[in-house]
């Protein structure tokens, strides 16, 4: 396997982050790295949503996913790993929740990595899964997040942001070969 850096993307202060280019056949495998993503709105989830070739915002394709975590107290008060079924969706068009529940405090935040399969078919759906590591108030969270883009139209742009307010952080962009 053969990555190939695209694009970085730094967010400051940001509502949204959008990659609009890049994003075509000349990989099957495209996969984003996230650094030092810290929302300015406490305990807040960060998600992707994607726009199709032929669509005019991010809500005209739908996800249906399932959202996984696991987590551990700092104090060693609780510990538990689940399905998060209200991060759920089903043929949803709602931005998808990479992690939930991010800290603003000023040693917290998230990093994580989302690979998305065959974005250019015109056949298929398109794959995708995640897996981020946040650093909540007071515990470690372990995100995992599996599904599917159901739309047979090519995919070309994606956008990233929190489920309410701004964020800063950097996001790279691989293709994989």
């Amino acid at each position: 396997m053969i990555s190939t850096l695209l694009s970085t993307s730094t967010a400051s202060n940001s509502a949204s982050v959008a990659i609009t280019s890049g994003i075509d056949s000349t990989y099957d495998h495209y996969m984003f790295v996230f650094t030092d993503i810290s929302p300015a709105t406490n305990e807040t989830s960060f998600g992707f949503q994607v726009n199709a070739t032929d669509g005019a915002d991010y809500n005209d394709s739908p996800i249906t996913s399932a959202f996984m975590m696991a987590y551990h107290q700092e104090d060693d008060g609780a510990a538990a790993f689940g399905e998060q079924t209200s991060y759920d969706q089903a043929q949803g068009t709602a931005y998808q929740p990479l992690c939930i529940s991010i800290a603003d405090d000023s040693d917290a935040g998230a990093a994580g990595i989302l690979h998305l399969f065959s974005p250019a078919s015109t056949t298929y759906m398109k794959h995708f899964y995640s897996r981020f590591q946040v650093c909540e108030s007071s515990r470690a969270d372990d995100a995992f997040v599996t599904g599917l883009i159901n739309d047979a139209t090519a995919i070309d742009d994606i956008s990233f942001k929190m489920a309410s307010g701004n964020f800063d952080g950097v996001i790279q962009m691989y293709g994989i070969a």
